[in-house]
């Protein structure tokens, strides 16, 4: 009886396991389960590899570091939130393990540009 034939690569299963690892996780953050901020040696952990192959894989494979997905997720989540909810901004920033609402104004101005308060104004739905 002959073996069957791999479907995925290594490599490419690695992949698909990080970004599943990177939704759950989100969705933990966001509805309040998450304790902790994850950084590329804890979804390395997960995935019993060392995270030097696990940055190597995704860079391999996607061209992004795993730490991109983790502050591009972050990102357009917080942008989601400032846009569609009231929450104030300190609360979102704590909804993405940020302790301190400054180090959350700074990564958000930092990738966007502006800081939170600013993307809120000008994003905003505005109910007529």
């Amino acid at each position: 009886m002959p073996l069957p034939k791999k479907l995925i690569s290594r490599k490419e299963e690695i992949t698909a396991d990080f970004l599943n690892l990177i939704e759950k996780y989100f969705d933990d953050l966001i509805n309040n389960r998450a304790d902790k901020m994850f950084h590329t040696k804890h979804f390395a952990e997960l995935l019993f590899i060392h995270p030097i192959h696990l940055t190597n894989t995704i860079k391999l494979t996607t061209g992004k570091s795993p730490c991109e997905f983790l502050e591009n997720r972050i990102l357009s989540e917080a942008q989601r939130l400032l846009k569609d909810t009231d929450l104030p901004i300190k609360e979102i920033g704590y909804k993405f393990l940020y302790n301190d609402p400054t180090n959350f104004t700074k990564f958000f101005k930092n990738m966007s540009g502006v800081t939170p308060l600013q993307y809120r104004r000008n994003n905003q739905l505005k109910v007529a």
